[in-house]
């Protein structure tokens, strides 16, 4: 801000900036005398030089002989003013340039304002008000997406020749080439570690062919599909939420609603449909690593031979038991969905925003995985399954 009043008359010289500080004026106050041109690139005396030799009170500043000025006239008075506050007297500048109180006047608004605005130490009821209006704003924003992706699918259902397709099928091929080594991996290790342990108690009664049974049962109903949707929450879910956060960074998802695309239908059920297809899959290739998992154990450990830890298994897991587990992961599929898109919707604009959307769909994903794993057990338990 660089202000000058008044130009000097042609011809004139410029002189330089000066303040004298005069004592015993008949109200009292110790006057500040500004006379000269007040300019950046010039030498201007500061506020602490003039008043360092007398002692605190009230000041009141007068032109005298004042010609140019700029914003270091203006600096000069807010350091007085800050001087008198702290001293606690009063700085009377009404002797000044009109325009030259009008900008002092504002700066002293800027800062009652920043002051006023300067968050402080909440109460406890504050917090607690506070975390509930944040609370409902997320569970009518949750709300709000979960019925927009039923509407959409519904509208699927309804139209089905005008749902792209070919988006589903990038996405599920996506996942399969992104999990498939870690979930075998995973899973195997899982059916070994579950057959070791086993095979510990087991030996002790002289039952290690119930080793097949332990493994297959924990495997196909608890173990391959949780295991399968760990990862791909881990992996797909976190790339949701990267890939639709980024768009929204990008303005792209304001782009497409500026166009009239619906973003629900264009970007979120696609990946809501791969996931709810590909989890199951997922998870009878989980059953299948996990069962080869607890085979190679007791063909190590146990001497049992693969076909005898073969016919044990199928004569212990039944169809109802590889049903209920891909059931569950049906259901692990689409809140894996739910969770990733949700949070890349919600993202924040900034690069910080996409880091935390990702880590929330992670972890949103893996406590839906294991509520709804809780749930279901109940569920099977009362029906007998």
């Amino acid at each position: 801000m660089t202000t000058s009043h008044p130009l000097p008359v042609e011809g004139s010289r410029s002189k330089a900036a000066s303040a004298k500080l005069e004592d015993g004026s008949s109200d009292g106050d110790c006057v500040v005398k500004v006379g000269g041109d007040w300019q950046l690139n010039a030498a201007v005396p500061s506020w602490n030089s003039v008043i360092a030799q007398h002692a605190p009170a009230n000041m009141r500043v007068v032109p005298d002989g004042l010609g140019r000025w700029d914003s270091s006239l203006l600096l000069f008075l807010v350091h007085g003013r800050t001087w008198c506050l702290q001293s606690k007297h009063t700085l009377n500048v009404e002797g000044l340039p009109e325009n030259l109180q009008t900008l002092l006047r504002q700066i002293a608004e800027a800062d009652t304002s920043q002051k006023k605005t300067k968050p402080g130490a909440k109460t406890l009821a504050e917090r607690v008000q506070a975390w509930t209006v944040n609370l409902g704003k997320k569970v009518r924003e949750n709300v709000s997406f979960l019925g927009e992706c039923t509407l959409g699918f519904a509208g699927i259902v309804k139209r089905p020749h005008k749902f792209r397709w070919m988006d589903v099928l990038v996405e599920m091929q996506q996942c399969w080439v992104s999990s498939l080594p870690i979930v075998a991996l995973v899973s195997f290790l899982v059916g070994v570690i579950l057959a070791f342990q086993a095979a510990i108690q087991l030996q002790q009664y002289g039952a290690a062919v119930f080793v097949a049974d332990l493994v297959g049962l924990s495997v196909v109903r608890e173990m391959g599909p949780m295991m399968a949707a760990m990862i791909v929450a881990g992996g797909i879910g976190a790339a949701f939420a990267a890939q639709i956060g980024n768009m929204k960074v990008g303005s792209e998802i304001d782009a497409l609603e500026t166009l009239g695309v619906s973003t629900v239908d264009f970007l979120v059920l696609p990946r809501l449909l791969a996931t709810t297809v590909m989890m199951p899959i997922m998870a009878l290739y989980a059953n299948v690593l996990g069962i080869l998992g607890g085979m190679f154990v007791s063909a190590t450990m146990l001497s049992i031979p693969a076909t005898a830890y073969w016919v044990e298994t199928q004569n212990r897991v039944g169809l109802l038991d590889v049903g209920s587990g891909l059931i569950k992961s049906v259901v692990f599929g689409l809140g894996i969905g739910l969770a990733g898109c949700l949070r890349g919707m919600n993202c924040e604009r900034s690069a910080t925003g996409v880091g935390k959307a990702t880590t929330s769909a992670v972890v949103t994903g893996i406590l839906l995985i294991v509520i709804t794993d809780a749930v279901f057990a109940l569920i099977f338990n009362v029906l007998g399954i």
